[in-house]
């Protein structure tokens, strides 16, 4: 295992410059995710590490060695590829070991490794089998065998569920979750799915437009987004975000939405008098209320048996509501929509940065 660093990394592909000056930190043992909308650099920035892609500024460290100018194969990583990367003409056996021979380890020696991974993924019945034999989840297992046997200081992982249904991706998150909290091994990420992110990670990177926008621990980012593309990408469903001008006057200060419609500042937030912001409120932290807040026409109503989604419109825009329990609401109707005020975030609508105090 080992820590890996990553100091002002930049890429260019020609004139286009892809990652731009990345700093991060992924403590020894820990479970990295990488994650952003498609073409944030996220993957450019896992070939990286891997040796893959060159790196144009900045260094890569591995257990305290640079490595920009190893070859891949001498940084002691392993990687798990998105297409499973499998060798149609082998076994299942012949896959996982086929590393171990290039690196002519003993015959005892590599079965020992294939019976240890086998075991740890559950294929140790389908050891003879050739990859073709196998549904989308068992390869995916086969591939992380490959990895496992090598036993590396670090695990990369490139968006490795994105060709399973929905079921199985469930699955396998909490699998690779597992296998890492059993083998400790320093893992890095990538996925443009941020539910992944948030279930598997000990630490998440937040990427757009190859910058990094937000580092922490997924309910840090959950709950103190610095800016309205993390509150935006982290959650699902998604934040609402309503603009209005912050009114601050000696007696108070709300944001005002227009005809009429206010609502208090978040606690632990400020605006100057006059300035635009955006509201925003999380769908589960904004309630169906009798009283003061947003009118509110219900278009439709989503039930999924263990909570309901509201999609509601006010002021010609669309706001969503996440209820715990059933609801006697029907499309048509009027309701008051009040946001947790404890919950709710104000950002500037010019920069999209987060206002607290």
């Amino acid at each position: 295992m080992a820590a890996v660093g990553i100091r002002a990394v930049h890429k260019h592909f020609g004139s286009t410059h892809v990652i731009r000056g990345v700093d991060v930190d992924i403590a020894d043992g820990e479970f990295c995710v990488l994650v952003g909308p498609s073409g944030c650099g996220k993957s450019t920035l896992l070939r990286m590490i891997a040796g893959l892609e060159e790196i144009s500024e900045g260094e890569v460290a591995i257990g305290g060695r640079v490595v920009n100018r190893v070859p891949p194969k001498q940084r002691d990583i392993a990687m798990v590829f998105q297409n499973y990367a499998l060798y149609p003409h082998m076994t299942v056996r012949d896959n996982m070991s086929f590393a171990l021979m290039l690196a002519k380890q003993s015959k005892v020696e590599i079965e020992t490794r294939v019976k240890k991974a086998a075991d740890i993924l559950g294929l140790s019945g389908l050891l003879d089998r050739y990859p073709r034999q196998l549904s989308g989840g068992q390869r995916q297992r086969v591939a992380m065998g490959r990895a496992i046997v090598r036993d590396p200081q670090v695990f990369l992982f490139d968006e490795p569920l994105s060709n399973l249904d929905a079921k199985l991706r469930v699955q396998m998150r909490t699998e690779i979750k597992e296998l890492h909290q059993r083998l400790k091994t320093t893992s890095i990420y990538v996925t443009h799915d941020q539910i992944e992110a948030m279930t598997m990670a000990d630490k998440i990177v937040v990427m757009r437009d190859g910058v990094v926008e937000q580092i922490g621990d997924p309910l840090s980012l959950y709950d103190n987004p610095n800016n309205i593309f993390v509150a935006g990408f982290i959650g699902s469903p998604a934040m609402n975000m309503i603009p209005g001008t912050a009114r601050v006057n000696g007696d108070g200060a709300c944001v005002d939405f227009g005809d009429g419609a206010t609502l208090p500042l978040p606690l632990g937030t400020h605006a100057a008098d006059g300035q635009g912001v955006l509201y925003g409120a999380r769908p589960e932290h904004f309630l169906v209320t009798e009283g003061a807040g947003l009118p509110a026409e219900v278009v439709v109503v989503e039930p999924t048996g263990a909570d309901t989604q509201l999609y509601c419109r006010f002021n010609g825009q669309e706001l969503t509501s996440l209820i715990r329990d059933r609801t006697r609401c029907r499309a048509g109707d009027r309701i008051s929509l009040k946001p947790d005020l404890g919950r709710a975030h104000l950002f500037d609508a010019g920069s999209g940065e987060r206002l607290t105090r």
